[in-house]
């Protein structure tokens, strides 16, 4: 069993032209012996933002804190804490903060993917 704080985890910061202001944290992952699954957390920075993409692999959020907005089938849709969202494999999505405050979120993957 492990039981931590997303924060102790080993932050990767992501900045460039198509990422900009992520921080991305493996908090469960297969060094932790997880065989199916991986958590990430992410955090983006004010004006900060994910690349648009795709990829073979579904992938679960739900949203700790902070407001974003996530672009679904060209129009970008508002989320705030609470939040729950399932992007199926092959979907194309991206993620930026619209907040004046970071935003959280915790996101799911199958293993195997790369984990950040």
């Amino acid at each position: 069993m492990k039981i931590m704080h997303y924060t102790e985890a080993e932050p990767k910061h992501f900045d460039t032209d198509t990422a900009k202001g992520v921080t991305g944290r493996v908090v469960i992952g297969k060094d932790d012996g997880a065989n199916n699954f991986c958590m990430r957390f992410f955090e983006l920075s004010t004006g900060g933002f994910t690349p648009m993409h795709t990829h073979e692999w579904e992938h679960e959020i739900i949203i700790h804190a902070g407001n974003g907005e996530i672009l679904c089938k060209g129009e970008w849709v508002p989320v705030t804490r609470g939040y729950t969202v399932f992007i199926p494999g092959n979907e194309e999505h991206q993620i930026r903060n619209a907040g004046d405050e970071p935003l959280v979120f915790a996101c799911v993957i199958p293993a195997g993917p790369p984990e950040l």
